[in-house]
């Protein structure tokens, strides 16, 4: 998964994903680019507004704007086409749910230098609940003291990076399932389950719970969302989803309705390295999850997957796989269980675009595997609406995927983000795939049927018919992976899943060899 922070001096970055209302616009732009309303009728605004403009590549289309000061009804942007463009100003910040819905807004850009912690939480609950993306400009552009200029604008270019328009999935009909509703999230504290949480926290739940066994995501998450952490809440939940009876209490004192679970080890070559902590969290924290759902009549359960588990050949990819089937098992359930499959995420932590970021800045040269090597890209925007739609449209068993187009060939994003930061020479040094790499992903299996949904850019699956045989020998796994023992895992790993393949025995003897006794 990727991540779209950039260390320069103006950085757009991606939050909050959605779509739009739906009620009749009162200015038609339609087909020329995402309807976006600007927050903040001042220099900022209005420079942004132009050169969004000027730039129909960037992809938003600015309809009007919102501002608090009753003097400002009209900002005049100038345009290639209209230099005497008006935009109205169609309210102030209170108005914003009332205005996305009747201008159809999809995207909500903050132009606001310095607004209050508390102001911009309640302008990104308002946009979340309707479905709309938000987008701003950190805070330190005031301490520059100059007017934005287009190339601030570059980082909302994403449909060159990612080969395709940006999509935003989100319909405000979600709301349906998630308000009012005790909904639980795992894996809070990360980059999907954060968004996450902003999100379903803008569709009113009644109850929102934030489960994650690292503390510190925790304090930074509850900051975010709430704009205080004092870590004192019922809401944030520490545990670990390996640990069957902790679940199994949580599930029974919380009693959630609603549950989104995103936890999991996701980084491919350290579990290659470690296939055992790759079963005890993937696979078995899953079934914990899906066994405490069943057992309190939970209502909807989503799983995070990964096109890694098409036809995997990584310890990463079969893990999830198992944890979809375990999940497509349990299509009988009372309850509605399904998963989605993602691509690499844009807007992630930790991943290739801050570490290219970072390879940049220190001059380079940026590392990548194979000069033919593809993958799926989509922005967290992407991501978390299709996890929301999934949730909403599910009727049992089904792995939603989203229509992301063509792969995209990762020397060519190199050279495209480069040229974006002005770095357009940029070395390139070619590594080599390591073990469990694919030159190129697929978001479906060689014997999975794609099916559509009620969403044209979503399609799915349905559950095979192996799901049950490889859930009932899954004990055989967890013992193993209990003990430590990676080479009998690998090779149930191999018999539960036809086409995976282990490793060379010399690689498993290298990957699995103990430390000396002296380390």
């Amino acid at each position: 998964m990727w991540s779209v922070h950039v260390p320069m001096p103006i950085t757009l970055h991606l939050t909050k994903g959605g779509l739009m209302g739906r009620s009749t616009a009162a200015t038609d732009m339609s087909g020329a680019g995402l309807r976006t309303l600007v927050v903040g009728a001042g220099s900022a605004g209005s420079a942004l507004a132009r050169d969004l403009l000027r730039t129909p590549d960037f992809g938003l289309v600015p309809i009007g704007f919102l501002d608090d000061d009753p003097d400002k009804d009209g900002i005049r942007v100038a345009d290639v086409d209209n230099p005497q463009h008006l935009l109205p100003v169609l309210g102030g910040l209170d108005d914003l749910t009332d205005v996305a819905l009747a201008h159809r807004i999809e995207v909500v850009v903050l132009a606001i230098p310095g607004l209050p912690h508390e102001d911009f939480r309640k302008v990104a609950a308002g946009a979340a609940s309707v479905g709309a993306a938000v987008r701003y400009l950190p805070s330190f552009l005031v301490a520059l003291r100059r007017d934005v200029v287009g190339s601030d604008m570059r980082m909302l270019d994403v449909n060159r990076l990612i080969g395709r328009q940006e999509l935003h999935v989100v319909s405000a009909s979600v709301r349906e399932v998630i308000a009012g509703r005790r909904v639980l999230i795992t894996g809070a504290g990360g980059s999907i389950g954060s968004e996450l949480c902003r999100q379903v926290y803008g569709f009113n739940p009644s109850r929102m719970y934030m489960l994650d066994h690292d503390e510190s995501n925790l304090h930074r998450l509850q900051l975010d969302v709430w704009g205080e952490a004092l870590l004192d809440d019922e809401s944030l939940v520490i545990a670990d989803i390996r640990d069957r009876p902790r679940i199994e209490q949580l599930f029974h004192d919380l009693k959630p309705e609603v549950v989104f679970h995103a936890a999991a080890h996701k980084h491919l070559p350290l579990l290659e390295r470690h296939p055992c902590e790759a079963v005890k969290s993937n696979v078995l924290g899953t079934e914990n999850l899906v066994r405490a759902a069943l057992d309190v009549g939970v209502e909807r359960f989503v799983l995070i997957s990964t096109d890694k588990a098409a036809d995997p050949v990584s310890v990463l990819g079969a893990t999830k796989r198992l944890a979809e089937l375990i999940v497509q098992a349990n299509t009988q359930a009372p309850g509605v269980f399904a998963g989605v499959r993602f691509g690499n995420v844009l807007g992630s932590r930790g991943s290739l675009l801050s570490v290219l970021a970072e390879q940049l800045r220190a001059g380079g040269p940026v590392t990548v595997t194979h000069p033919d090597v593809t993958r799926f890209f989509m922005t967290i925007e992407e991501a978390v609406g299709l996890v929301l739609e999934a949730g909403r449209m599910a009727q049992g068993g089904e792995i939603f995927v989203l229509d992301m187009g063509e792969p995209v060939r990762i020397v060519d994003l190199v050279h495209k983000f480069a040229e974006q930061v002005n770095m357009p020479n940029v070395p390139i040094r070619f590594t080599g795939l390591r073990p469990g790499e694919k030159l190129n992903e697929a978001l479906f299996s060689t014997a999975e049927e794609r099916l559509p949904s009620e969403h044209k850019r979503i399609q799915a699956t349905v559950p095979p018919g192996q799901a049950l045989d490889a859930v009932v020998r899954l004990p055989e796994l967890y013992e193993a992976a209990a003990v430590n023992d990676p080479i009998t895992v690998r090779a149930l790993l191999s018999e539960l899943l036809p086409g995976y393949v282990t490793p060379e025995p010399a690689t498993v003897e290298v990957l699995s060899a103990p430390y000396p006794d002296d380390f």
